[in-house]
């Protein structure tokens, strides 16, 4: 069984993803990680996908499809996949199931809730490391990265009128897919307005059972 994680830019997703993949063995997907490995291979997709990012261009849908695929035909057998960010976009997700159904694979939505005047709250707050980029939240009061004693800055666009572009094009593009996967029964919903603790308890025990530790 893979696992999508869904939920508005500050819902923890990534922190929680990390913890998720970890308890129960599951090898995360990131459109972004998988775009940079790609860089550093010789091959026709890497060459396509170079090509595409060197022209300044938004990688495809059918690239993106394909990069999926490449990266689960490289998993040892039996590996589930953690899905980060994707589908993002109801074409996306037409694709996405389609590609699915053709490598006999299985998937299950979690949706992570977060009133929005929290998330803004927390994106104004959070600070990034300008060399590894872990993302802390405005409760660490350090000035330096506890992985890489990096320098921690503020992102460009973590401001109000940015964060309330992207939270509306969430609204916009994402929550249809949501509603997609809630009609087929392949979506659980958890609350996401809790401590990093508290929250992770709480998809732990929505997983358990349905994936094995």
């Amino acid at each position: 069984m893979d696992i999508v994680l869904f939920g508005i830019q500050g819902s923890g997703k990534g922190t929680l993803g990390k913890s998720v993949a970890d308890k129960y063995g599951l090898v995360i997907f990131e459109t972004g990680g998988e775009l940079r490995k790609l860089s550093a291979e010789d091959s026709e997709l890497a060459r396509t996908v170079k090509s595409i990012v060197e022209s300044g261009k938004l990688v495809p849908n059918e690239v993106v499809m394909d990069i999926i695929e490449n990266f689960m035909s490289k998993l040892p057998a039996g590996k589930s996949v953690l899905f980060d960010g994707i589908p993002r976009k109801m074409e996306q997700a037409e694709t996405f199931d389609a590609l699915m159904k053709k490598l006999g694979r299985d998937m299950l939505g979690v949706l992570i809730e977060v009133p929005e005047a929290v998330v803004m709250k927390r994106l104004m707050g959070r600070r990034i490391c300008e060399n590894c980029k872990t993302v802390y939240p405005g409760s660490y009061t350090k000035e330096q990265c506890e992985k890489c004693d990096g320098k921690l800055v503020t992102r460009t666009d973590d401001n109000p009128e940015s964060i309330k572009t992207r939270i509306q094009a969430y609204y916009n593009e994402t929550m249809p897919v949501i509603d997609h996967y809630k009609k087929m029964n392949k979506m659980l919903t958890m609350n996401g307005d809790l401590n990093i603790a508290d929250a992770t308890t709480e998809i732990f025990k929505l997983l358990d059972g349905k994936l094995s530790s």
